[in-house]
């Protein structure tokens, strides 16, 4: 499997290469980042993504865009991928319209524009968003697995064999 996803979406090209940029810098190696302008386009993306197996761990979405509000796209996103957070960039004219989301689409976040310094403002609350993510999602894995009970002498040997070959396993 590949790095897990973070799509954002933002029709503004200026803010969505910024939010790019900054999540790349943090999250690049980690993280896949995915980066859209266009709802339809992004609800597509995230189709095909779906069909491809690919995991998508964030979404970061613009509340205010000409095609569609963020909520309404989220409410079709969790359609498509329910376990991924949720997060919505809102000016600050903009903040009913997340405590609605928080009480209607079990938003996760919500960030004011403009979010700089990203290291004060944008990585703590999306760091812990992705490490509950992590821990809470069932993964797919299509490695090595290996299955026995807990006192066999057997299983663990098989376990050092892969751990002394490096090879990647799950137990």
């Amino acid at each position: 499997m590949g790095k897990p996803i973070i799509l954002t979406l933002d029709d503004e090209i200026q803010v969505s290469d910024a939010v790019e940029r900054d999540l790349r810098s943090h999250f690049g190696k980690s993280y896949r980042i995915v980066k859209s302008t266009s709802p339809t386009e992004a609800l597509e993306t995230l189709r095909r993504l779906k069909a491809r197996d690919d995991e998508v761990s964030l979404l970061l979405i613009d509340q205010r865009m000409p095609e569609m509000e963020g909520t309404e796209f989220l409410l079709e996103a969790m359609k498509i991928y329910p376990e991924a957070r949720r997060v919505l960039l809102t000016a600050y004219a903009d903040t009913s319209a997340a405590i609605t989301a928080i009480n209607e689409i079990g938003l996760d976040h919500y960030l004011m524009k403009p979010w700089g310094p990203p290291e004060q403002n944008l990585y703590p609350v999306l760091d812990e968003l992705l490490d509950d993510w992590m821990a809470t999602v069932d993964h797919i894995y299509d490695g090595i697995r290996v299955a026995g009970t807990l006192w066999s002498a057997t299983s663990h040997d098989v376990k050092d064999f892969l751990a002394r070959s490096q090879i990647p396993y799950q137990w």
